[in-house]
């Protein structure tokens, strides 16, 4: 649990308190004596009467009552002091910075859950243990530099890595990134990434809250948490983004079915951030690129405006963008012509706008006007403009920090010459604003926030489910048990008919009519070893093929089918532990077994999120009909995508199963294979 005390503290104790700035308890009392903490301020040294100018206890015991303690001693020694502040002087906030507890032995990790329960029986917050610290408005609880500047409108960070939230605040501050509250959660032993963001949720002010929450973490510990609050923060209008480090599969499970073999638990992670409507990044540097595109007003359409004196960065800038999904509309209308007459001979207006090296702070402001009250089909600007070192460009910045103030369109300061005017960028962030030095960067960071799906999730699940199921039998299901749930959901499947004997299955392809198709039951991979025979086209066909199938060995019974035509799609189900049941779904053929073209996404599901599954396949243009094949109705597709979740709500034991192929035609689209294979809470033992 997060509380006041630990944002808001009247008192802070540093235990082990230093004058050597070099150790952790040093600079952390350092770091709180410099920045905005205003309250009383103590320390726990046992070989001095003062550090740093703040009165010095030998003991924990002779302090006054103290909101929050900051801990900066050997493990061995935190349970003791928390005992005694917990139980006698009513600490309800503790910041462990040690290291030695579960990161390192079963021995430190019991001690943890000790301190926890201590804290918690005087219902006490704890962040740490092995962290840097927090940082507030209202204090600088860090045992490291850069300290940012604190700005109740910034950005929070959470991150589950002190190192990496240091080095995250080092690549954001020099580009301007503002901060509201950092905070380093260790070891998480009470609070972690997920318990800081409720807290964020539940005391969110639309007024007074921090609008852009950056997170880093390298476990996801309570997905459904993260799930529920970061998307009740995105709808009451927060933007997120997350690195969600540990993507290797080597701890992935082995699983027997082509779905399970499919998505492994980085991509239930990539889709829990999608479902929730947050940004996920990959590095550092595209962290703090969002975050600062986040802190800027969102265009609301997306046509850009790129404004340069410089035509490669122009010309790459406009490239990634175009690869983003965003636009760059060319400007050919007399207002256009207009503008050109304002500029120096030889500048473009086509958009790009080039206005040459030789470019004036006056022309720009007739270029950013000209795009904010004449060009109707532009929605955003991004201006670059950097410097070769020959003139300063002060009055360049202090124009385009002016025109961000009054235009109604968002603008996006693209300043690359860093060195050669470090003055001129400093002065321009200094004013509030944030620079994005390279362009590339920048547009892949626009796409990135433009291109957020999400949230899907609303707090609901998807309903209509019974509270008690019938219990199924682990394994694979047996297959008219597949077809009954199948059918039960509402998703179709062909007519088939599993036979022992070759008369029953001539009776059924008379029935049905050839051709047909058979395949072997009882076997998992049934093309690997002959198992599926298709083309079958009389009833001499079929007994020979009835005949080679039932020699296979572990055959008893064939499956036939009639032969049916389509375009072959995939969905299937996996359980992936920790997260809930995960849909997949794509086209089936090539697109599956060597493209992987697949989209997945977390139960529960509803038809919108499984339209934008649909939609994100790179094989999507199928669906709308190519070179006269027929197309697919998406619709309908993604009522089966639902119905897959809503079986999952009903049988929470499946751990897998496939629909593959479906073969759809137009709106119609029947199952053709399909299995299932039920795991209990019993079966793991």
């Amino acid at each position: 649990m997060i509380n006041e005390k630990l944002l808001n503290p009247g008192s802070i104790v540093v235990i082990g308190g230093s004058e050597n700035t070099h150790k952790p308890g040093g600079k952390v009392l350092e770091n709180l004596l410099h920045g905005p903490f205003r309250g009383d301020l103590y320390v726990v040294n046992p070989k001095a009467e003062m550090v740093q100018g703040v009165k010095s206890f030998h003991d924990v015991r002779d302090l006054p009552r103290v909101d929050l303690a900051i801990l900066a001693v050997a493990a061995r020694y935190t349970l003791p002091a928390v005992e005694v502040l917990a139980r006698e002087k009513d600490t309800k906030a503790f910041i462990i910075l040690s290291a030695g507890f579960g990161e390192e032995s079963a021995e430190g990790a019991e001690l943890e859950k000790q301190i926890v329960q201590v804290i918690e029986e005087n219902d006490g917050a704890l962040i740490g243990p092995n962290c840097i610290g927090v940082i507030t408005t209202s204090y600088s609880g860090v045992f490291t530099t850069p300290v940012p500047k604190l700005d109740p409108q910034g950005v929070t960070l959470i991150s589950g890595s002190g190192a990496t939230a240091v080095f995250i605040m080092e690549a954001g501050i020099p580009n301007g990134l503002s901060f509201a509250a950092v905070y380093s959660v260790g070891n998480s032993a009470q609070n972690g990434v997920e318990d800081v963001l409720a807290y964020l949720d539940e005391h969110f002010d639309p007024e007074k809250s921090s609008k852009v929450i950056l997170l880093y973490m390298e476990t996801i510990r309570d997905p459904f948490s993260l799930l529920r609050h970061a998307s009740s923060l995105v709808r009451k209008g927060c933007r997120i983004a997350a690195v969600k480090a540990g993507t290797s599969e080597a701890g992935s499970r082995a699983a027997s079915s082509h779905t399970g073999a499919l998505a492994g638990s980085d991509e239930a992670a990539d889709a829990l951030l999608r479902k929730a409507g947050i940004v996920r990044c990959f590095s550092r540097e595209e962290l703090v690129t969002v975050g600062g595109v986040m802190m800027h007003p969102l265009p609301e359409g997306r046509n850009f405006a790129v404004i340069t004196h410089a035509g490669g960065p122009a010309v790459m800038l406009t490239d990634t963008l175009s690869a983003s999904g965003l636009n760059v509309p060319p400007l050919s209308d007399p207002k256009a012509e207009a503008l050109k007459e304002k500029l120096f001979p030889g500048s473009s207006v086509k958009n790009p706008i080039d206005f040459l090296a030789t470019g004036t702070a006056e022309q720009l402001g007739y270029i950013i006007d000209a795009c904010e009250k004449d060009f109707s089909d532009i929605d955003a600007m991004v201006v670059i403009f950097g410097s070769p070192g020959l003139f300063p460009v002060e009055d360049v910045y202090d124009l385009l920090d002016k025109k961000m103030k009054t235009c109604r369109k968002p603008i996006f300061p693209v300043l690359p010459s860093v060195i050669n005017v470090k003055r001129e960028i400093e002065n321009f962030i200094a004013r509030g604003r944030i620079n994005f030095p390279d362009e590339v960067v920048l547009g892949r960071a626009l796409g990135k926030v433009f291109n957020r799906p999400g949230p899907f999730y609303d707090g609901q699940k998807s309903g209509n489910v019974p509270l008690a199921p019938e219990e199924l039998p682990d394994g694979y299901l047996d297959v008219e048990t597949v077809h009954r749930l199948l059918e039960e959901a509402g998703i179709p499947v062909v007519k088939e008919r599993v036979c022992s004997a070759v008369e029953e299955a001539v009776s059924f392809a008379l029935e049905t009519g050839f051709p047909v198709v058979m395949k072997a039951t009882g076997l998992l991979h049934k093309s690997d070893v002959g198992g599926v025979i298709t083309g079958i086209g009389s009833p001499d066909a079929l007994e020979e093929a009835f005949d080679k199938l039932m020699e296979i060995e572990g055959v008893s019974s064939v499956l036939i089918q009639p032969m049916l035509s389509g375009t072959e799609l995939f969905a299937g189900v996996k359980k992936e532990p920790g997260y809930g049941h995960m849909i997949l779904c794509g086209l089936g053929g090539i697109f599956i077994e060597v493209l992987r073209d697949y989209a997945t996404a977390l139960t529960p599901l509803s038809t919108e999120e499984a339209l934008h599954m649909i939609r994100s396949l790179k094989g999507y243009q199928l669906f709308h009909g190519v070179r006269g094949r027929q197309g697919i109705d998406e619709k309908a597709f993604a009522g089966i995508l639902v119905a897959l979740s809503r079986l999952t709500e009903k049988y929470p034991a499946i751990a897998e199963l496939d629909l593959n192929p479906l073969l759809a035609e137009g709106k119609h689209i029947v199952t053709v294979d399909a299995r299932i294979r039920i795991e209990s809470s019993k079966a793991k033992g």
